[in-house]
C-alpha cells in the first residue's frame, strides 16, 4: 500500500512540477514552443503512459499556460500581442508534443511488425482506443479552458480553439497514420509474427525519448522531402 501511495505522490509532483514550470516558461516568454514541446514529452516519458495519464499531462499544460500568460499580462502592461503569440506558441508546443507521442505510437508497432513480432491483441486494441480519444481530449481541454479563462486570455483561447476545429491539428494529422498502423497490426495478428516480450507502452516510451532528444528529426525530414 505505501509504494501505491508513493507512486501516487510521485507522479503528482512530476504533473506540479510540469505546470510550474510550463508557467514559468510562458510568463518569461523565450522558446515557448520548444520548452512546451520538450517539457511535455519529458512529462510523457517520465512514467506509464495511458489516457489517464495523458488527460493529467494536458490539463497541467494547460493551466500552465493560462497562469503563465496570466503572469505575463500583469509584469507587462500593453503586451497583448506578446502574450497572444507565447499562448500560441505554447498550444502549438503541445499540439506537436501530442503527434510525436502519436508518431512514437507508430513507430513502435512498425517496428515490431518490421521483426516479424507483435505486441498482445489486447495492448494494441486498448492503446487504438486510447489514440482515438487523444485529439478530441486535446480539443475538449483546449475548449474548457477557453471558458473558465477571463478576458484577453479568454478570447485568445477561444480563437486558437475556433481555429483547430475548423483547420485540425498536428495530432490529429498524425492519428490518421498512426491509427491506420494499428489496425493493419491487429488485422494481421496470428499467422508469421510472434509475440514480442516488450511492452507496446515501454518501446513506445523509447520513441518518445528519441523525438524528444532529436535523434529522429533527421529521419523524419528525409521521409517529408522525399514526398515532395
Amino acid at each position: 500500500m505505501q509504494n501505491v501511495n508513493t507512486s501516487k505522490s510521485g507522479n503528482n509532483s512530476d504533473i506540479e512540477t510540469l505546470e510550474a514550470e510550463i508557467r514559468e516558461a510562458v510568463a518569461q516568454g523565450s522558446h515557448v514552443q520548444e520548452t512546451v514541446h520538450r517539457l511535455t514529452l519529458k512529462a510523457m516519458n517520465a512514467q506509464h503512459i495511458d489516457l489517464e495519464s495523458l488527460q493529467r499531462i494536458i490539463i497541467a499544460v494547460m493551466q500552465g499556460v493560462h497562469d503563465g500568460a496570466e503572469q505575463r499580462l500583469q509584469q507587462v502592461a500593453n503586451q497583448t500581442l506578446a502574450a497572444k503569440s507565447q499562448i500560441t506558441e505554447a498550444i502549438s508546443g503541445l499540439d506537436s508534443a501530442l503527434a510525436g507521442f502519436a508518431e512514437a505510437s507508430k513507430l513502435a508497432v512498425e517496428e515490431a511488425a518490421g521483426q516479424a513480432k507483435k505486441f498482445s491483441e489486447k495492448e494494441l486494441t486498448r492503446t487504438r482506443s486510447d489514440l482515438e480519444s487523444l485529439e478530441s481530449l486535446f480539443l475538449d481541454t483546449l475548449h474548457h479552458t477557453a471558458t473558465t479563462a477571463q478576458g484577453l486570455i479568454a478570447d485568445i483561447l477561444h480563437d486558437l480553439s475556433r481555429h483547430a476545429q475548423n483547420n485540425g491539428t498536428a495530432v490529429g494529422s498524425q492519428l490518421q497514420e498512426t491509427l491506420a498502423t494499428f489496425t493493419q497490426q491487429i488485422a494481421s495478428v496470428g499467422h508469421a509474427q510472434m509475440e514480442t516480450g516488450a511492452t507496446l507502452a515501454h518501446t513506445t516510451a523509447d520513441f518518445v525519448s528519441k523525438i524528444a532528444s532529436g535523434v529522429l528529426a533527421g529521419i523524419n525530414d528525409q521521409a517529408k522531402n522525399g514526398k515532395h
